[in-house]
């Protein structure tokens, strides 16, 4: 992580421009570098390395597979996904709660659409999710695994900070992120409904459901999302009923 020399702009990024990957089981839309596909320009903004668009088919998913050193962020929006781990975690991930897996010095984890396995009758419903990947302050810490429920009127209240590693979110935030410069915001709009995004040298949205205008830039729909670099304070509204993600960043990694 790094102080860079910013030159402010605002950046769309058009749904259908992603990479993608479909495996039958996994449908699967990547806003950067990603597997073996991978583009030295689109590596990363700011901290955030990550952002997959995943829909993954009932009684399929992750088998069980390793990571380091990163922080993993997975916020589910229909469904749900059962989470293993080789920390011992477990447990079913849904609409409003927010999970964050610690890689550290390594980790296995599986995550699977077989939530039967823990309760219910089985389902051919897909799940659909994004996961996010951020890097921590510091290699080699200790894995670790936090979640947490937020109900639906504090997220379709505004943006709220979901997950966060920065100080003066250190009291109203869901989950906790080991980097002190990085937070993760949510909100579930309704048409008409405005925002006001952070200001902060990165930013990046996402709309993963819905539609929403974004003062200056116009209409962005399913899928897309926006860069921005040395700015912020635009509002954002919703078209229809909308749910977006904004990761509000105050360092990047160099190029």
């Amino acid at each position: 992580m790094t102080q860079l020399q910013l030159t402010p702009g605002i950046d769309v990024r058009r749904a259908a421009d992603r990479f993608a990957s479909n495996f039958g089981w996994l449908d699967s839309k990547h806003s950067f570098s990603f597997g073996h596909h991978h583009d030295p320009r689109n590596t990363h903004h700011g901290l955030l390395l990550v952002n997959n668009d995943d829909v993954v088919d009932a009684g399929t998913g992750f088998d069980t597979h390793p990571h380091r050193d990163m922080e993993i962020v997975t916020w589910v929006l229909r469904g749900s996904l059962v989470h293993q781990d080789s920390e011992g975690h477990h447990g079913l991930i849904y609409p409003g709660l927010a999970q964050r897996m610690s890689a550290g010095t390594g980790i296995l984890h599986s995550e699977k659409n077989d939530s039967w396995r823990l309760e219910g009758a089985t389902h051919d419903e897909p799940v659909h999710f994004v996961q996010m990947w951020v890097v921590p302050d510091e290699s080699g810490i200790q894995p670790g695994y936090e979640q947490l429920e937020l109900d639906h009127e504090r997220l379709a209240g505004g943006l709220v900070p979901v997950a966060s590693g920065m100080d003066r979110h250190r009291d109203e935030t869901a989950i906790r992120i080991r980097n002190r410069y990085a937070a993760l915001h949510v909100a579930r709009l309704q048409p008409g409904q405005s925002v006001e995004l952070p200001d902060a040298p990165f930013l990046h949205l996402f709309v993963p459901v819905g539609s929403v205008t974004l003062e200056g830039a116009g209409l962005l729909e399913t899928g897309d999302a926006v860069r921005f670099t040395a700015t912020g304070g635009q509002r954002i509204t919703a078209t229809e009923a909308a749910e977006v993600l904004v990761w509000e960043m105050h360092a990047g990694l160099a190029a």
